[in-house]
């Protein structure tokens, strides 16, 4: 039932990311982030100097192949998969519903376009996929290099920006950027992109719960006592640091050993010492 509930709701996201691009930013001439936007660009450019023209959706799935590939062996099948699904989903939703202009404000489609666009891809993180892409290499890149995902998205999406304004105009790589700044805001408010994050969870059944966490994810925990002020409850505060992919992960386990659990997760700005990333 809960992987039926994870399909239902990648569907949902690539129903939003289609809307948000065929009807919104692609009739705007404004462009999305990551392998998005590059779908969108490269759309635009054989539209315009080429004899031919190929979707953006087709253009998203054919770069999305070598990604998948590569996400299969250094990720894992199951968030591949998924992911997989995400992409799939886009590409025929993006080739079912037409191109069409809603509204000749260019500030109305940036913003309309970024913040459906971010409902669908927050929504997706949320439920433990990604939407392909810039996601699976930022991972692997972060992995190896040791270094925030966030800038690997910083370039791509500064690649696209540049690449619009030489070819269609700098107004346009404006209104470009405010896609990309209302949608990093949406994605923020529904689900977290910050690479890693600390969890502190105060519960009556840390034992359980360490096992449980550990039998799922390949992390340090840290043990405090706690005592509850009000009713003067003996507890233990569990503290760990986790990747943003691992949230979903995590939020399930508790909800099954303690769903009486009290967690906060914080954002976590860096890491002194040994931090494992290869347990996706």
């Amino acid at each position: 039932m809960e992987e039926v509930k994870k399909i239902i709701v990648i569907l949902v996201g690539a129903v939003l990311g289609a809307v948000s691009l065929n009807l919104f930013l692609i009739p705007a001439n404004v462009y999305a982030s990551g392998f998005t936007g590059i779908a969108q660009l490269l759309s635009s450019i054989t539209e315009e100097f080429a004899p031919f023209n190929v979707s953006t959706g087709i253009l998203l799935f054919i770069l999305n192949i070598p990604v998948g590939i590569l996400g299969w062996i250094k990720v894992g099948k199951s968030f591949t998969i998924y992911s997989i699904i995400s992409v799939v989903a886009t590409t025929f939703f993006l080739e079912l519903i037409p191109v069409q202009e809603i509204s000749e404000d260019i500030l109305l489609n940036a913003v309309f376009g970024g913040v459906i666009g971010a409902i669908g891809v927050g929504l997706t993180l949320k439920w433990g996929a990604s939407t392909g892409g810039m996601d699976i290499i930022a991972m692997i890149l972060s992995r190896m290099k040791d270094k925030p995902i966030g800038n690997y998205f910083f370039t791509m999406n500064s690649l696209i920006i540049l690449t619009a304004g030489v070819l269609y105009g700098w107004e346009k790589a404006l209104y470009t950027l405010v896609t990309l700044y209302v949608s990093s805001r949406v994605i923020d408010v529904i689900h977290t992109r910050h690479e890693k994050l600390t969890a502190m969870i105060i519960t009556t059944k840390g034992n359980e719960l360490q096992k449980a966490i550990h039998d799922k994810l390949v992390r340090g925990i840290t043990k405090f006592p706690a005592k509850g002020a009000y009713m003067g409850e003996d507890k233990e505060m569990l503290m760990m640091v986790i990747t943003r992919y691992e949230l979903y992960n995590l939020e399930h386990i508790i909800k099954d050993v303690d769903p009486k659990a009290f967690t906060n997760i914080i954002n976590t700005a860096g890491i002194f010492g040994f931090f494992r990333n290869d347990s996706f």
